[in-house]
């Protein structure tokens, strides 16, 4: 198989819209489709997804040579098997979903987590890449984050997708809540979390929510409203992405960037994340310690910005030589905002993940 000219059907699926996309040799076409992710059962969504490819493959002429697309977890990737859903929840069941396609179009398919293409696709042609243009230092690993009708996350390293031993890492929905240690961090890093954080604030009912997008939209005083409340409800959203972001970081050691419908109100809650990132910890002997080994970064912010791109070098003695070696005074990440948007994210990763999946092959 030729990979030089490489086709890829991918799609983006979310708990509102399927966004269908055609990418060629790395570029996504004007040949997209939506369609409503709600369904009345199972068989109707599967023939959905079916009609939403097909409609694809002909208006590429027949060119694609894989399918590759996201599908929300708990999953099996490698086996293209996906389980019992809450957001979809006509998937009650494990169904061998890229068999299904498979047997259907007869080219291989690939299925992996929205978190996981959306960071693949940032890391290969988003954010990392801008990064790296202006930075002395090369970033070679990225965490990627959505912020949606859910929370998903991915990590990439050195390129590479990292799935870990059960297709299941950087489940980052899965850590609790710093303000209910019973609770997901998703009930609060989600539409239903930001929502359920104002009426808190504003003490209404929560039939009398404004959408998400209202809610930032009062904030910046664009629209009327409650708009002590509606800032009070991003700053909370903002600590508690902060502190879950905090956690994941000092393992990943990797500078982060953030998609999905919510991540367009980052002037409301950006600076609040990364100065939570930034906080202390207590010793038991009253003393600080860094939350974080590394110190983060607003890329967003302009001024922030330079101070990450400003690497202090030192220059020290080799013992026994004449010899003197340099090294990065600071350790730096730096956390923005999609530079592709979310589901053009998602395509783009799903296409580098077929195409490294294909040339394996």
């Amino acid at each position: 198989m030729n990979h030089t000219n490489l086709a890829v059907l991918t799609l983006d699926v979310g708990g509102t819209n399927l966004v269908f996309s055609f990418v060629e040799n790395g570029r996504i076409s004007d040949n997209s489709l939506l369609l409503p992710t709600a369904s009345k059962n199972l068989e109707d969504f599967l023939k959905k997804l079916i009609s939403g490819f097909e409609n694809l493959q002909k208006k590429s002429e027949g060119k694609a040579s894989a399918i590759s697309f996201s599908f929300p977890g708990p999953a099996d990737y490698e086996s293209g098997i996906i389980g019992n859903l809450e957001n979809l929840p006509f998937f009650d069941e494990e169904v061998p979903l890229a068999k299904v396609l498979e047997n259907r179009f007869k080219i291989p398919v690939f299925i992996n987590n929205d978190g996981d293409l959306f960071a693949l696709g940032e890391a290969r042609h988003g954010l990392l890449p801008e990064i790296n243009i202006q930075s002395q230092k090369k970033y070679c690993n990225l965490l990627g984050i959505t912020l949606g009708t859910g929370f998903g996350g991915g990590i990439v390293a050195n390129g590479r997708l990292f799935r870990g031993d059960n297709s299941a890492a950087a489940e980052i929905n899965r850590m609790s809540n710093c303000l209910n240690r019973t609770q997901s961090v998703e009930e609060v890093l989600s539409i239903r979390g930001i929502q359920h954080l104002f009426v808190k604030e504003a003490g209404i009912l929560f039939k009398k929510c404004p959408e998400p997008f209202d809610i930032y939209r009062i904030a910046i005083g664009e629209i009327a409203g409650n708009n002590t409340a509606a800032r009070k409800a991003w700053k909370t959203f903002g600590e508690v992405l902060g502190e879950t972001l905090a956690n994941a970081v000092t393992l990943t050691d990797t500078c982060v960037v953030i998609g999905g419908g919510l991540s367009g109100a980052w002037p409301v809650f950006l600076q609040y994340t990364v100065n939570r990132m930034n906080s202390h910890l207590l010793r038991i002997d009253g003393g600080k310690v860094k939350r974080m080994e590394v110190f983060a970064y607003n890329w967003e912010n302009n001024d922030c910005r330079n101070n990450f791109l400003k690497l202090e070098t030192k220059k020290i003695n080799v013992p026994f030589s004449n010899e003197t070696i340099s090294y990065f005074l600071h350790k730096k990440i730096s956390v923005g905002i999609s530079k592709l948007g979310t589901s053009a994210a998602v395509a783009l990763g799903a296409f580098a993940y077929a195409k490294n999946r294909l040339i394996v092959q």
